[in-house]
């Protein structure tokens, strides 16, 4: 698998960066290309079903996740937690996503494992290379302060 982590610090409280980065839809607006639907009702916990699909044109892929843990900051823990598992059949893996306090505001990091069916595991640090890319250019849109 292609694994790969990427993190942000932020002016924005934990809370805030929490909601922002466990906010599925508004991930879709920061990646290329894609778009995400919730498919079970909120709000978000573990169970927590949604597909992105990334598409030009007629072609395109899903990447169907759930969450299997969700830890969110509040009362008795300043820090959130939550993973999600990939259940589609072109990509397979899992991500974790960390909110924690720092300084003034919050340090936020994500970590991937990845792997694209079909593709060999020679094309493993090519897949990893392009996650941090991708998703740190979302990470950092959705972090953005203005």
């Amino acid at each position: 698998m292609s694994a790969f982590r990427v993190s942000r610090s932020t002016r924005l409280s934990v809370q805030e960066a929490w909601l922002r980065v466990t906010d599925w839809p508004l991930h879709a607006a920061r990646v290329p290309l894609t778009q995400t639907v919730v498919l079970t009702d909120p709000p978000a916990r573990v169970g927590t079903r949604f597909v992105a699909r990334t598409a030009l044109g007629r072609f395109g892929f899903d990447d169907p996740m759930e969450v299997t843990v969700w830890e969110p900051p509040g009362p008795g823990s300043a820090s959130g937690h939550c993973r999600l598992v990939k259940t589609g059949s072109a990509l397979t893996g899992w991500a974790e996503i960390s909110v924690r306090p720092r300084g003034a505001g919050s340090y936020v990091e994500w970590r991937e494992d990845l792997r694209i069916a079909k593709l060999p595991r020679l094309a493993d640090p090519v897949t990893a290379v392009a996650g941090r890319v991708v998703f740190g250019l979302a990470l950092r849109g959705l972090l953005r302060t203005p």
